[in-house]
């Protein structure tokens, strides 16, 4: 069974793309959304990050306190990768584990969505990568409307935070255009038709 990863810069679209292979009945792994969940329910992580962040990582419910955490990393990065040296690991076994489910269920392929899938190392997991593009321009205006109390700044400093657009396709094996030009659909499509011949 191949592992693929999908990757792209806020705003590039590649939960929209995920949703399609997920339309096509590939299992798609959302591992920020997953990484929450391991947050709140990995008995060995919560104490790691409660050890490194203080009480406050977590609220008076014992559910994750995410604009507290944020606050504590997003302009400190020596903490933000002390967070991420803390995460990744358990989300790896998470995945480890999901996708030996999905393989003995006799799927060709799986895929794995990570906004920081070079980043966080993630990639090494996996078979191939694709990272999905979109134009600045197109980015940013997607990303004020879908979060309207964003604005063009904090854009901005979230971008900066992740691999340029340009970096991300040189390492990726595939690239999705989703550029408001270009439909998507027949990409990702060609992209699963390779797959299940490739995961067969």
């Amino acid at each position: 069974m191949l592992r693929i990863g999908i990757t792209g810069g806020i705003g590039s679209g590649k939960s929209i793309a995920s949703r399609l292979f997920h339309a096509l009945g590939v299992p798609v792994y959302d591992a920020d959304t997953r990484a929450r969940w391991v947050m709140e329910n990995d008995v060995a992580l919560r104490t790691e990050l409660l050890t490194a962040f203080g009480p406050d990582t977590y609220d008076a419910t014992g559910q994750l306190n995410r604009p507290a955490l944020a606050g504590m990393v997003f302009n400190n990065p020596a903490r933000l990768a002390q967070l991420n040296s803390l995460v990744h690991p358990h989300v790896g076994t998470d995945f480890e584990r999901w996708a030996n489910t999905q393989q003995q269920a006799g799927h060709p392929y799986v895929l794995k969505e990570a906004a920081l899938l070079f980043e966080a190392g993630s990639y090494k997991q996996l078979d191939r990568i694709i990272t999905v593009f979109a134009p600045l321009a197109v980015r940013t205006a997607r990303v004020l409307r879908r979060d309207p109390q964003r604005s063009a700044t904090d854009v901005a400093a979230i971008m900066a935070k992740q691999l340029s657009e340009e970096e991300k396709m040189q390492r990726a094996d595939y690239v999705l255009v989703n550029d408001n030009a270009q439909p998507l659909l027949p990409q990702v499509l060609a992209l699963h038709n390779a797959f299940l011949a490739a995961g067969a």
